[in-house]
C-alpha cells in the first residue's frame, strides 16, 4: 500500500459506495491524485473486526439505515432503492473481475459503478454470471475472457482484505491516503481537506 494516492476500499454489494463514487472521482480528478480500486470480502472483514452483516442487525438499525439512504439520495439526487430485489448476493464473481480488469491497466471506474447501479437501482443480481457478461459487454469487454480470468484473482482478492483489515479498514467504503483512513461517503469532504494540506508526492 505504498503507492501515493487513494486506496479504496469497497465491497461490490455496497449501496454506500455506489452513493460516493461520482464524489470520489472527482475529488481525484481535482486533486490530481490516482485512485487504487480494491474490491475486498467485507463479509470476512465484518467477522474479525467486529461488524455485523445488515440481516443480523436489529430492527432499529436496518430501519435508520433505510432513514440515512433516503436522505442521502435527496441530498446527491441520486436514487438507490434501499431494499432490491437480490440484496446483497455473494459478491466474489464480481469483485474478481472488477479485480482482473483493473489488474490488466483497464479503467474500472464506469464498470463496477455499472455492477452497483445493477442492484441498487435496477433490481439485478450480480451473483449471476449471465448479468455481468451483459455488463461487460455493454463497456466493449470480451465477456467470455474475462470471466475466464476472473478466478485467477482470487488470491488478490485476498491480498485485498487483508490489506485493508490490516489498514484499520472496518467497513465499506473506506478509503485510506498516505495512512489515514476515512471510512464512508460522508466522509469524503474531510478526504478532500486532507489531500489538500497534504498533496501526495510527484
Amino acid at each position: 500500500m505504498n503507492r501515493p494516492g487513494i486506496h479504496y476500499y469497497f465491497w461490490m454489494n455496497s449501496d454506500w459506495a455506489y452513493l460516493g463514487a461520482d464524489r470520489l472521482e472527482a475529488i481525484a480528478r481535482q486533486q490530481g491524485v490516482p485512485i487504487h480500486y480494491k474490491p475486498v470480502d467485507l463479509p470476512q472483514v465484518y467477522a474479525r473486526t467486529g461488524g455485523v452483516l445488515l440481516g443480523q442487525r436489529s430492527p432499529e438499525r436496518q430501519a435508520y439505515r433505510i432513514t440515512e439512504l433516503q436522505r442521502w439520495c435527496r441530498k446527491l439526487d441520486l436514487h438507490v432503492n434501499p431494499t432490491p430485489r437480490f440484496m446483497c448476493p455473494d459478491a466474489t464473481l464480481a469483485s474478481l473481475l472488477v479485480i482482473a480488469i483493473n489488474q490488466a491497466g483497464l479503467p474500472v471506474r464506469d464498470l463496477y459503478k455499472a455492477i452497483l447501479r445493477a442492484q441498487w437501482c435496477e433490481d439485478q443480481n450480480i451473483a449471476d454470471p449471465v448479468l455481468l457478461a451483459g455488463i461487460l459487454q455493454a463497456h466493449q469487454l470480451d465477456a467470455d475472457y474475462w470471466l475466464e480470468q476472473a478466478p485467477l484473482m482470487q488470491a488478490q482478492y485476498q491480498a485485498h482484505t487483508e490489506e485493508a483489515i490490516a489498514a484499520g479498514v472496518f467497513g465499506s467504503p473506506s478509503y485510506v491516503y498516505q495512512g489515514e483512513l476515512f471510512w464512508g461517503q460522508d466522509r469524503l469532504d474531510m478526504l478532500d481537506q486532507a489531500i489538500t494540506g497534504h498533496p501526495a508526492p510527484a
